[in-house]
């Protein structure tokens, strides 16, 4: 067995967590409507369609697809903006099955927010930052939701996920 740790590994255990918040959330709906301040979302429940929505963009990008644009993203309710993760998560596992897909093939990003000079990134490299970029979201909503009283016995850690052994 290899030490390093897959894509195929930070797939499932972004998968798993995505699952975990669909469930406690479908389970206390009145998060949703929390004020949140993060990332500029102003509930949780933007804060959740920035998760999902940022990791189908991801997705598409280093596909080559096109970029749904974000104005056309659901906003609710959490079954639409869950499906944004399901199908984040059918191209990623599309993308792993490709036996074609050269994974250090650098994409050139545009976006605003990135400078010129630092616009190329590897697909391996953009599929782990859109697979991490949910854990870190996760986190922190983890303590948003704790700190209003209603804990979530989060348990994100990569250490407590079944998708690694």
């Amino acid at each position: 067995m290899t030490a390093a740790i897959t894509i195929e590994e930070l797939l499932a255990w972004n998968h798993e967590t995505a699952g975990f918040w669909r469930v406690h959330l479908e389970a206390n709906p009145a998060l949703l409507e929390l004020p949140c301040g993060i990332g500029g979302a102003a509930t949780v429940k933007e804060f959740v369609a920035h998760i999902w929505g940022v990791e189908l963009r991801w997705g598409q990008r280093i596909a080559g697809l096109p970029v749904t644009d974000r104005k056309d993203m659901p906003t609710g309710p959490l079954d639409a903006v869950y499906d944004l993760h399901l199908k984040a998560a059918a191209i990623f596992r599309g993308l792993l099955v490709d036996p074609a897909l050269e994974w250090d093939e650098k994409i050139t990003i545009e976006a605003p927010w990135l400078k010129p000079s630092t616009r190329n990134f590897s697909r391996r490299k953009l599929t782990a930052h859109a697979l991490f970029h949910g854990q870190r979201h996760w986190a922190q909503l983890a303590t948003l939701v704790r700190a209003a009283g209603f804990p979530s016995g989060f348990g994100g850690d990569i250490l407590l996920s079944s998708a690694l052994e």
